[in-house]
């Protein structure tokens, strides 16, 4: 039988370095502080170093039987899904109430009317169908590593997704809207291309959501599947990303607005961060992962 033992831990805070607290023999592998409920509590070795993991062990830790650690409170927090329907049901309504021009929006002549514009109609159930598979994946396909995140991020979020659409919606629904330079051909072409790439986002949530069983957090590589949506992985480590691009380049193309570029744009921008600090986690924790990856498009970025 394994002698037991115990530590002396010293919890500092991670900003002043004043002593917080001074536990004297532990031997559990959590040691909460009864201000802070525990997702709040963020435990680290250094000061500006990661949070300790929730299923973290003393004894597997690089400290001898007396360790100090920093405490640092991660403000108030708000659940994961709490967050993605909230952001995601905002552009859902708003783009609505720009379609269907309630009264305010537009001169009082339009309230209520609709455009004469084929390509308007299409662009809304296009908005409308991805905004409701985004609602409905956070319900039934996303496992989320964190169940929470910072409670400020739902107002960044909101004014983001909800800005964003109004902008969108305002000009796309507009009674002086003019359809894309090259009619039908260019608007066809740009439905393929959002579809697709809806088609090919949804298979990489389903691909994702099967490496991580149900309340585990473990962390796979991932790798394609006989669904031939997944075999971009070949070449590239985040592909949701790389399909939510095409799809709103096929939105830009379909609507031919430059509210909808910008978007684009800067959603782009954002996503290579996320894609790039994705693939050096994925890096640094798998020797073996696959050498010929990129971030989110493959050979280039």
């Amino acid at each position: 039988r394994s002698p037991v033992v115990f530590f002396e831990v010293e919890i500092l805070d991670a900003k002043t370095k004043d002593k917080l607290c001074f536990l004297d023999k532990v031997r559990v592998n959590l040691f909460p502080y009864p201000q802070w409920y525990p997702a709040r509590q963020s435990i680290r070795l250094d000061p500006k170093g990661k949070s300790l993991k929730d299923e973290d062990v003393l004894q597997h830790l690089p400290v001898g039987t007396t360790a100090t650690f920093y405490f640092r409170d991660l403000g108030s927090q708000i659940s994961w899904v709490t967050v993605f329907l909230t952001e995601y049901t905002g552009p859902l309504v708003i783009y609505l109430m720009f379609y269907f021009r309630v009264p305010f929006i537009y001169a009082p002549k339009y309230d209520f009317t609709t455009s004469k514009h084929w390509v308007v109609h299409l662009a809304c159930m296009c908005h409308s169908f991805h905004y409701m598979k985004r609602l409905l994946e956070t319900l039934f396909v996303h496992r989320f590593s964190h169940g929470t995140m910072p409670l400020r991020n739902i107002f960044k979020n909101c004014t983001y997704y909800w800005g964003f659409a109004a902008w969108m919606a305002y000009y796309i629904n507009h009674p002086l809207y003019t359809p894309p330079i090259y009619g039908e051909q260019q608007i066809r072409l740009a439905l393929i291309l959002f579809l697709f790439c809806q088609i090919g986002n949804f298979s990489i949530h389903i691909a994702l959501r099967n490496l991580r069983p149900p309340g585990s957090k473990t962390r796979k590589i991932p790798y394609p599947t006989k669904n031939p949506f997944t075999w971009i992985f070949l070449l590239v480590s985040c592909p949701n990303y790389t399909y939510e691009l095409g799809s709103w380049l096929g939105f830009t193309l379909m609507t031919q607005c430059l509210p909808v570029a910008f978007f684009t744009l800067v959603g782009f921008i954002q996503m290579t961060v996320w894609a790039k600090g994705k693939h050096r986690s994925y890096l640094k924790e798998f020797r073996d992962y696959p050498p010929l990856r990129s971030p989110i498009l493959p050979f280039i970025l």
